[in-house]
């Protein structure tokens, strides 16, 4: 397996909303070895992680992820989004979540050390449970 990375600006802000989804295809199940957020605006933010009750539908614009310890890995099969025709829903429970201050560059890195397993066209999110900031936001999975 090949380890990959990807990191992307949000545009939700909004409480109750998804920011950001990694998302595996129908023929792959990742496993997500890290997440991480950084508040780019002095603006507090609660968020939290896990898998959706449903995922999102129509992702617009997914990214591929890029390998990281194999130049001559293939494309990953895995994305991220952080917009969509219909947004993935709120988990049931979360895995982690963060209070971060008003405050540019507040946010955690969450580490899994036997990673978070996803299932095939499944997904895991990172949800605003309070209203946030845009953030940069990244992942790294092994595929």
């Amino acid at each position: 397996m090949s380890l990959y990375g990807l990191s992307q600006r949000t545009t939700a802000t909004a409480a109750a909303s998804a920011s950001w989804e990694v998302r595996s295809a129908a023929t792959n199940k990742p496993r997500v070895m890290e997440v991480g957020i950084s508040q780019v605006a002095a603006t507090a933010g609660v968020f939290g992680f896990g898998r959706p009750a449903a995922i999102g539908i129509t992702p617009t614009s997914p990214q591929n992820f890029v390998a990281e310890n194999d130049a001559a890995a293939p494309t990953s099969l895995s994305t991220a989004a952080v917009a969509w025709g219909t947004g993935p829903t709120v988990p049931t429970n979360f895995n982690r979540r963060i209070a971060c201050p008003a405050t540019i560059g507040a946010g955690v890195i969450w580490t899994f050390p036997r990673g978070v397993d996803l299932a095939v066209s499944n997904s895991v999110i990172i949800w605003i449970i309070a209203i946030a900031p845009v953030c940069d936001v990244w992942a790294v999975i092994d595929e």
